[in-house]
């Protein structure tokens, strides 16, 4: 059990559900115009399936790169980062892929009760999109490492966490709530999206070495390390801007700009990859991203549905 839990690499969690946050609680602060309440328009087994299975995606995915990188060799003694299950022989090729068989199962099972829950017995176009949606995240989810032509290999990584971590898990989420498509939820979708690729970006830039020597063409090992560098900040900054416009077209007052708070690591962290010489020791920035991502979608959802205005109000100022 234990090796199973160090496989699923929970450390990689909290970023993947940072989405699924900001796009329901988007949903609970803005009821639509068909509801009287955001009670109406929120719902807690939405949020729950959805959680779940973009949980069992992340898992899956996590698994399958252990057993597509690991039977191609590209986990070796050059790898830089934790040594994964293949790689190490705790875990047998045949037993990692017996567990995407059954967590690829798991995860369809949480997107069909998702989609049910969603839609009922009504809206059956909406339904259809979204199993296909979900199958299409499951194959993508395997096929990012795994196969003779496996898109992460060719530098496509990145393309796939943006949609499927960034957009689809924001603004598709929002919409088993809402029904429609809020799109200034876009900008905070695409700030989830960016930050996502920087820390697979910054997983590439630790491996290039090991990567471009096993035939792993990343985005990294395609544009060089100076490049790359550059690329990483275009990510990060251009989050960090998402957000604010987004804040600025919502009107936020004053005191619902306290998701900047998220900023100083986030921040902090570009300086430390500017000064940084050599790439294996940014291993420890890929959970600071991760967990900078998940602080940001947790400050942003408060400031949304203006519970830190009430904290604020009740704990400081005596409820005045």
């Amino acid at each position: 059990m234990k090796h199973w839990i160090e496989a699923a690499r929970l450390r990689t969690l909290p970023l993947s559900v940072s989405g699924i946050i900001v796009g329901s609680m988007y949903a609970l602060a803005n009821p639509t115009e068909n509801v009287l309440t955001p009670t109406e328009v929120f719902n807690w087994k939405i949020f729950a399936f959805a959680l779940l299975t973009t949980l069992g995606l992340q898992v899956l995915s996590n698994f399958a790169n252990d057993y597509g990188d690991g039977v191609k060799g590209t986990d070796n003694e050059d790898r830089v980062g934790p040594k994964r299950a293949i790689q190490s022989g705790v875990i047998t090729p045949q037993a990692m892929k017996k567990a995407l068989v059954i967590t690829s199962i798991l995860t369809l099972a949480s997107a069909i009760f998702l989609i049910y829950v969603a839609f009922g017995e009504t809206n059956l176009v909406y339904s259809l999109f979204y199993l296909v949606l979900g199958i299409l995240a499951i194959a993508s989810a395997i096929r990012y490492t795994v196969g003779t032509s496996a898109y992460g290999y060719r530098g496509y990584g990145d393309v796939f966490v943006f949609v499927f971590f960034g957009l689809v898990s924001t603004l598709g989420v929002n919409f088993l709530y809402s029904k429609q498509l809020d799109w200034v939820l876009i900008l905070p979708a695409i700030a989830i999206g960016l930050l996502s690729v920087g820390v697979l970006n910054l997983n590439n830039m630790r491996d290039q070495a090991s990567d471009a020597k096993s035939g792993k063409n990343t985005m990294v090992v395609k544009m060089g390390a100076e490049k790359a560098k550059k690329y990483h900040y275009f990510l990060i900054v251009s989050a960090m801007i998402s957000v604010v416009a987004f804040a600025i077209l919502s009107n936020f007052r004053f005191d619902q700009y306290l998701f900047l708070l998220a900023y100083i690591p986030l921040t902090k962290h570009l300086i430390t990859v500017s000064k940084n010489q050599d790439p294996k020791l940014l291993d420890p920035e890929l959970k600071k991203v991760a967990l900078s991502t998940f602080l940001l979608s947790i400050l942003l959802s408060l400031c949304m549905i203006s519970l830190i205005s009430d904290i604020i109000v009740n704990v400081f100022l005596g409820g005045r």
